[in-house]
């Protein structure tokens, strides 16, 4: 990664200075405006009879031979606060050779870290030298500067075009995006953008944005110009000036890159300007990240698309399959029906003919076959019932035609009800069954029939994959924000973890997890789902530490 712009710039400009100082004849020090010397070239050096390792950090004071520190060190802050040093004296310094006068022509260079003073000592006699040096320092250092302000300007148009460019997920609008900033950034005649055919051989121009005659729509056979699409096809850019003046164009200077990744050439970027202009490093550069960053892009909107098109398609089947469910369903209804009142009709004769009403209750192994296939026969056709209303529910609630009938529930009237209705199975099974009601919640205002529906629902499957001394508590307390949180939690039984996700889809069951061995249509869970949002609430699961936890959350009132 590259290093921020004003660390490179404070780099390259001590760089620059360092290089270019000790390159001059002349003595030169640099100091901050603390008036601590931080740096002085050889000449300086060697002139002042000191190291570098002993002047830098320096004060004026600290160097032996400034014999007019005082002077120095005032004329310097008077250049550092204006610019300028009003009515200069020369300083006195002792060298090795004697005492000399010696002139200061300063410069103030503003630098990230602040401003600096670049400070040439002149014996007397050579001052027009130093000021030639001096003049030559600052044109390097603005040649240097000028560079640096053209990456930085490089660096804010290439994210500027980058962020456009990869915010979309419209094959399209990357394109004209990217032909469009980039003719505009450049100051060119235009530009236009082509993908590739590379089945048929073909390079057809989508967009462009441009000041000449449109060429949008156009085809070009690579082969008819193997000198441009060779490179191209490669991964490479070229430059180059028309011989013969085009009819509508005439003269113009053209730079073309490619568009491609390592899966491969998706297209190319053309930039036509006037017939004098050569494009620079600077400008070839930024076409060629502007057209990796197309490259990008397109390869993102392309599975996008692909993967919008792949869930259009199982929406598609999906419904197919509910409308398959529903009218197979509503179809079944009736016949199934007819059966149950047949079945019904038939035991009212069985037990007035053979007394078989009192043989269905002894156990099993003493009913008569008739008897077995009766019951056979009233317990399938209800599971096949259930499994139709189920359906022809789960489809109401998608459509939204399940209307609501909204009363006030007394919460200490309604479950304690419900539960003893399954108080019976749960003792049956070895399974202790209690509820827990919260004092400060008494009422809900919601549909009834729902509720019904969905508690009977959840203690169903409780009872039936709670094992053999396991504990199944339904409790109920005040949530937050005017909600009521039901938890409905048994002992003996996990849910894997990666099961969780899927135990609300239609048809799944948990595998091995019904331990009486009852079987199901995997309907119920996904049912009680579309109840509790059909009634404003939410449902999770928590599973672990050897119990299941489901958690409804229903508003105390409900409204319509």
């Amino acid at each position: 990664m590259s290093p921020p712009i004003a660390a490179r710039n404070i780099h390259e400009s001590i760089d620059v200075i360092t290089r270019s100082l000790n390159a001059v004849a002349a003595p030169i020090y640099v100091k901050g405006q603390d008036h601590r010397w931080l740096f002085a070239n050889v000449a300086c050096c060697q002139l002042l009879n000191s190291s570098l390792e002993q002047l830098v950090g320096c004060l004026d004071q600290d160097v032996p031979a400034l014999v007019d520190a005082g002077t120095l060190g005032a004329q310097d802050e008077g250049f550092f606060q204006s610019g300028e040093t009003p009515d200069p004296q020369p300083i006195t310094i002792a060298t090795a050779s004697g005492r000399h006068q010696v002139t200061c022509s300063r410069t103030r260079l503003e630098t990230a870290s602040g401003p600096i003073l670049i400070n040439t000592l002149q014996v007397v006699g050579e001052l027009a030298q130093v000021r030639q040096t001096n003049y030559e320092l600052r044109q390097q250092l603005e040649e240097r500067n000028g560079a640096l302000e053209k990456l930085i300007e490089f660096e804010a148009t290439l994210k500027r075009i980058t962020d456009r460019v990869r915010d979309s997920l419209d094959e399209k609008q990357i394109l004209q995006t990217a032909v469009q900033e980039i003719t505009e950034a450049l100051n060119v005649r235009g530009s236009n953008t082509s993908l590739y055919d590379l089945e048929q051989g073909t390079s057809t121009i989508y967009y462009e944005f441009t000041t000449l005659p449109s060429d949008r729509g156009r085809v070009s056979q690579m082969e008819a110009f193997p000198e441009v699409y060779h490179q191209l096809l490669e991964g490479q850019y070229l430059q180059f000036c028309s011989i013969a003046p085009n009819p509508v164009r005439g003269l113009v200077s053209m730079l073309a890159c490619s568009i491609f990744d390592d899966r491969g050439v998706l297209g190319d970027l053309w930039l036509i300007n006037d017939k004098d202009h050569g494009f620079s490093e600077y400008e070839i550069r930024l076409v060629q990240q502007v057209a990796n960053q197309c490259a990008i892009a397109i390869r993102q909107a392309r599975l996008y698309q692909e993967s919008q098109s792949q869930v259009r398609e199982l929406e598609q089947v999906n419904n197919l399959k509910d409308d398959f469910l529903s009218t197979v369903s509503h179809e079944l209804r009736t016949p199934v029906t007819s059966m149950r009142v047949a079945l019904q009709l038939l035991g009212v004769t069985l037990s007035q003919e053979l007394g078989m009403e009192q043989e269905l209750t002894s156990p099993d192994a003493q009913q008569s076959r008739i008897a077995r296939y009766y019951r056979i026969l009233k317990e399938e056709c209800e599971r096949e019932i259930s499994l139709i209303n189920d359906l022809l529910d789960l489809q109401r609630l998608d459509v939204g035609n399940h209307d609501l009938a909204l009363q006030t529930i007394q919460l200490d009237e309604w479950l304690p009800a419900l539960v003893n209705s399954f108080q019976e199975r749960a003792t049956s099974r070895q399974q202790q069954l209690e509820i827990v009601l919260n004092d400060n919640l008494s009422v809900i205002r919601s549909d009834l029939s729902s509720l019904d529906r969905i508690w009977a629902e959840l203690l169903n499957n409780a009872c039936k994959y709670t094992p053999p001394g396991g504990q199944i508590t339904l409790s109920v307390l005040p949530g937050q924000e005017d909600m009521a949180k039901f938890d409905l939690i048994n002992t003996g039984v996990e849910i894997p973890q990666d099961e969780l996700p899927r135990i609300f889809d239609k048809f799944y069951r948990v595998p091995s997890a019904d331990p009486w061995k009852q079987g199901g249509t995997g309907l119920g869970l996904a049912l009680v789902q579309k109840l509790v949002q059909h009634i404003g609430g939410v449902i999770n699961v928590e599973s672990g530490n050897n119990q299941t936890c489901f958690t409804i959350e229903l508003p105390l009132s409900l409204e319509k």
